[in-house]
């Protein structure tokens, strides 16, 4: 019973979503924050939650920084966000890592679309950036960046490559690698995996949920969010 409701209510927001008027690039993107409150009111699932009110996380949100691709800050605050779901599972994995005295680093989450255009016009290359003729899942706050590390020292562990890094290394089967290197890798992985987290398939760091088709593109600002 509950999973028709839900279904219902993703068929409500479908019809929401569809009478949004398309952008310049041809995708329908959110970007009233009160027609994102509706869609949480119709359906909690829809939230974005606040990464740093969960304890357990720790935080590098490098385009707030210079620290990236762009060598810019895209960011006007360090800020994480994901859908409620998304954060369910998220803490599910982490709760594993800690297991091994381990914790999940959070690079990004819920990326405001028009940061995705900004990437794309510096980096058109989609195969690491977001086309904003379709947007990213991160859009849709159904992607995180992660990594992990020693949860007493907040050193990461080793991994293939730093964040954003645009070689075949970065690549989840690339194998000519120290193995230190890849058992980090795809233990990170697979874990993330039983959770409905996929990795994606030219970052090692970026998993998208399950699920995401059922969520909308989003340019909320983080200042709305956190009110």
């Amino acid at each position: 019973m509950k999973f028709k409701i839900f279904l219902f209510f993703i068929f409500l927001l479908g019809l929401s979503c569809k009478s949004q008027p398309k952008n310049e690039f041809g995708v329908r993107v959110i970007s009233d924050y009160k027609q994102y409150k509706q869609q949480v009111k119709g359906n909690p699932a829809f939230e974005l939650v606040d990464l740093k009110t969960i304890d357990g996380f720790f935080f590098d949100i490098k385009y707030a920084t210079e620290n990236n691709f762009t060598n810019e800050i895209i960011y006007p605050s360090a800020d994480a966000f994901a859908r409620m779901q998304v954060v369910t599972n998220l803490k599910r994995a982490n709760k594993i890592f800690d297991e091994r005295g381990l914790a999940i680093k959070i690079f990004d989450a819920y990326r405001p679309y028009g940061a995705t255009v900004k990437f794309y016009e510096i980096y058109k290359d989609t195969t690491y950036v977001a086309s904003p003729y379709s947007g990213s899942r991160h859009n849709r706050g159904c992607a995180v960046d992660i990594t992990l590390v020693d949860k007493e020292t907040g050193e990461e562990l080793p991994m293939p490559t730093a964040f954003d890094d645009f070689t075949e290394k970065a690549n989840p089967k690339f194998e000519e690698l120290p193995q230190n290197l890849i058992a980090n890798r795809d233990y990170l992985i697979n874990t993330m995996q039983q959770f409905g987290f996929k990795v994606y398939p030219s970052e090692w760091w970026h998993f998208d949920f399950n699920g995401w088709e059922s969520f909308p593109l989003m340019d909320i600002k983080f200042e709305d969010l956190k009110k």
